[in-house]
Formats: structure tokens, C-alpha cells, sequence
């Protein structure tokens, strides 16, 4: 479903779906959630978790492409991989500039939540 999201005061489409009791909702790549029961909510950037050298699952679903390689070169914010969840098609983001160390995944591959799907080797300062 379509919804508007209130964030920083601004008003955003996002897509959502309420699964086993959690609204999840997915805005210009990151996931927000709320628990439908105790009214909790929390904010998932470009993953479930982790740290930022890792591109994260930030929902159970399906990878159905993965856009660099080990060894190429990414920047903060660059398109990683595409996977589908809840009928939706979300982008997953780099957080840090780097080298893409390894890719933890397959195209076709159900991943769980919070799996890590590539390592980013940090750009060293010059």
C-alpha cells in the first residue's frame, strides 16, 4: 500500500505493509518500522543493523540483482543490490566509500533479516 510518511516535518509517498503485527514501511532506500501492538518504532538505514562497511537485509526477501562486484569501486550512497520483499522492489544503498570486499548473496538467493550481503573495504585517507 501507498502511504504518507511524516519525516523531519516533510511529508513523503512511501510504500508499507503490515506484516505479523509490524508496519514496515520503505522510503529513498531506508525501512522504518512500527510495532502495531506497543506503538514502537525504530529506524532501519540501508539494513537491519550492523555497521556501515556491511550492506544488511532489511527485511526477509529476494535478491534479484546484484549491481557491483568484488573489487569495484563504490561511493556513500551508490546502488549495491536490488532485492524484493513484501512485492516491492527495494534499492540497497552503500553507507561508506570503499572497495566491495566480498558479496555475501546470489540473484535468485532468499535472504532473513539482517543477513549480510556485502562488505565494503573502507576508502583509507590519502
Amino acid at each position: 500500500m501507498e502511504v504518507t510518511v511524516r519525516i523531519d516535518g516533510v511529508d513523503h509517498k512511501a510504500h508499507a505493509q503490515l506484516i505479523k503485527g509490524t508496519l514496515w514501511v520503505h522510503h529513498n532506500g531506508r525501512v522504518f518500522t512500527l510495532d502495531a501492538g506497543s506503538g514502537r518504532k525504530s529506524r532501519k538505514k540501508a539494513g537491519a543493523g550492523g555497521s556501515s562497511d556491511q550492506v544488511m537485509a532489511p527485511m526477509p526477501g529476494k535478491v534479484t540483482k546484484i549491481l557491483l562486484t568484488p573489487g569495484s569501486a563504490v561511493q556513500a550512497g551508490q546502488a549495491v543490490l536490488v532485492m524484493e520483499a513484501m512485492k516491492m522492489e527495494y534499492t540497497l544503498k552503500a553507507e561508506i566509500a570503499g572497495t566491495i570486499d566480498s558479496v555475501n548473496c546470489t540473484v535468485g538467493e532468499q535472504v532473513a533479516l539482517g543477513k549480510a550481503l556485502v562488505r565494503i573495504k573502507p576508502e583509507t585517507d590519502k
